[in-house]
């Protein structure tokens, strides 16, 4: 009788193992549950153009040639206007505001105002492009801090008005450009232009060298 007795005796206590167990199991599945659920939808990673050496990044890291090639798409988008700056030019604010700081467009949206003012845009067309041998280097993209960056974007301008070529000139834009993860659907790089760096933006069409160390001023 006493051997049955400790028999039953183990059994219970296998059960009473077996339900602290299931306990445990049933509270980390709830864990993973609750993390799956509080886990970002989407995750934003920056990979960097040349991967022939391989590649070791954080989630929120962003590389220098990240940071250029969001700085001269955005800015070349900004600056098309390929019928009527009247028109295009506002049209491009507005499409491209998610990627603008809300103080750059407020500058923006102030400069169309003035030049239209001005009949500086009416039946002008625009359009910016790199020219060969200026495209993306280390000494383009100055890293300001973790949030900001300053990049030298070598481009040619082009304007004409009403088919008839007024500019063709190459500028150095020194750009500023800041994280802005505020609209993920909307923003996916999760950067902003943030307006020009100083001394602005000036002319280098007798300068030698591609050196974006280098300074001076002019105008766009």
């Amino acid at each position: 009788m006493r051997r049955y007795r400790l028999e039953i005796d183990n059994v219970r206590a296998h059960i009473r193992s077996l339900r602290v167990l299931a306990v445990l199991l049933l509270g980390l599945a709830l864990a993973l549950v609750i993390g799956l659920m509080r886990a970002p939808e989407h995750l934003t990673v920056h990979i960097p153009p040349d991967l022939r050496s391989g590649a070791s990044l954080a989630r929120d890291e962003v590389g220098d040639a990240n940071v250029y090639a969001f700085a001269y798409y955005i800015f070349q988008q900004l600056n098309h206007w390929p019928n009527d700056g009247a028109r295009d030019y506002g049209s491009a604010i507005f499409s491209l505001a998610a990627y603008l700081t809300p103080e750059y467009r407020a500058s923006l949206i102030s400069d169309v105002e003035l030049k239209g003012k001005q009949g500086e845009l009416a039946h002008r067309a625009r359009r910016v492009q790199q020219r060969a041998g200026r495209s993306y280097e280390e000494a383009r993209v100055d890293i300001m801090d973790d949030e900001s960056w300053v990049v030298w974007l070598d481009l040619q301008l082009f304007e004409s008005v009403q088919g008839m070529t007024v500019k063709e000139t190459l500028i150095r834009y020194p750009i500023r450009v800041v994280r802005y993860a505020v609209d993920p659907e909307s923003n996916p790089w999760g950067l902003a232009l943030d307006g020009f760096h100083e001394p602005g933006p000036f002319r280098i069409d007798h300068v030698e060298t591609a050196d974006a160390t280098t300074r001076g001023k002019g105008g766009d």
